[in-house]
C-alpha cells in the first residue's frame, strides 16, 4: 500500500481564550450569513395568505388587545400618550425580540443535516435568525411613524439616540439565544420551555406600564432586565418625555454586554460536541 506524503492537513478546533468570535472567520463565511438571511426571509411567509402583513398583524393585534383591557379598562398610566401608541411603541422592539429569540433556539436543531457534514462558525446559524428579523421589525417601525402621524406627535429631539438602543435591541437579542440555542442541542424541551420564557419577560418588562411606576429605589434592580432600557429607550427616542432613568439604563446594557460575553464562553464551550448531539 502506497502512503501519502507531504499532504496539507487542516485541524478545525473550536475558538477558545479572547478569540470568541473568530472575526476574521466570520467574515470569510459572509456569503453564507447573506444566504441564511434571505432563506429565512424569503421562506418565513411563503404560500401564506397575508404574506408581509404577519410582520404588522401580531403587534397590532396585541396593542388593540392592551389599549382596551389595560388603557381603557385597567387605566394603566400612558404618561400623557395615546395609550395605542404607547403599548405599539414597545411592542415593535419586543416582538422582533421574541420572535428572534424563538426562531433562532431552534436555528441549531434545524440545521442539524448540515451541521453533522460541513463545518462552518455554528454562530452564523443564531445571528441570521437574529438579523433576518430586522426585516419584520423595519415593516412595522413604518406603522409606527404612521401611527406618529396620525397622533400628531413630532419626533423628540432625543431621535439620534434611537440607534443606540436598536444596537442594544439586537444584542440583547443575539446575546440570549446563544444560551437557548446552546442548551436545546442538548435538551429538546427547551423549545417549549421558550414560549413560557417570553410570556413571563414580557410583563416583567415595561410593555403594557411605563417604569416610572417603579420605585425609584428599586429601578438599579429592575434594570437587569435588558429589555427595559430598550423599550424605554425607544419610547423616549420615539415619543419624547423625561429620559429613562440613568442606573437604570446602565444597568441594563451592563447586563446584556455580561450575558454576551458569558454566552459566547458558554456557547464555545459546547460547540464541539453540536455534531454529536444534534
Amino acid at each position: 500500500m502506497e502512503e501519502i506524503k507531504n499532504q496539507n492537513v487542516t485541524v478545525i478546533s473550536p475558538a477558545s481564550g479572547l478569540n470568541l468570535l473568530k472575526l476574521k472567520e466570520l467574515w470569510a463565511y459572509r456569503e453564507l450569513l447573506y444566504f441564511l438571511i434571505w432563506r429565512d426571509i424569503k421562506v418565513r411567509y411563503k404560500q401564506t395568505a397575508v404574506g408581509w402583513a404577519w410582520a404588522v398583524i401580531q403587534p397590532f393585534t396585541a396593542m388593540v388587545i392592551f389599549s382596551i383591557f389595560f388603557g381603557k379598562l385597567a387605566h394603566i398610566s400612558s404618561e400623557g400618550l395615546p395609550y395605542p401608541i404607547f403599548a405599539y411603541a414597545a411592542l415593535v422592539p419586543w416582538t422582533y425580540f421574541a420572535n428572534s429569540l424563538t426562531q433562532a433556539t431552534n436555528s441549531l436543531v434545524e440545521h442539524r443535516a448540515v451541521i453533522t457534514k460541513v463545518y462552518f462558525p455554528r454562530l452564523i446559524l443564531p445571528l441570521s435568525s437574529v438579523l433576518g428579523g430586522l426585516v419584520d421589525f423595519c415593516i412595522a417601525f413604518l406603522v409606527l411613524i404612521g401611527m406618529m402621524f396620525f397622533y400628531h406627535i413630532v419626533p423628540s429631539p432625543g431621535l439620534w439616540t434611537a440607534p443606540f438602543f436598536l444596537l442594544l435591541l439586537i444584542i440583547t437579542a443575539f446575546s440570549s439565544s446563544l444560551w437557548l440555542a446552546a442548551l436545546n442541542v442538548e435538551y429538546r424541551d427547551v423549545r417549549y420551555a421558550v414560549g413560557f420564557l417570553v410570556q413571563i419577560w414580557l410583563f416583567a418588562s415595561p410593555v403594557v406600564y411605563s417604569a416610572t411606576i417603579v420605585p425609584l429605589k428599586w429601578r438599579f434592580f429592575y434594570g437587569l432586565n435588558p429589555m427595559v432600557a430598550v423599550i424605554e429607550g425607544f419610547r423616549y427616542a420615539l415619543l419624547g418625555g423625561e429620559f429613562p432613568h440613568a442606573g437604570m439604563l446602565i444597568t441594563s446594557a451592563c447586563t446584556v454586554v455580561s450575558f454576551l460575553i458569558a454566552g459566547l464562553f458558554y456557547f464555545q464551550r459546547l460547540e464541539e460536541n453540536f455534531a454529536d448531539v444534534v
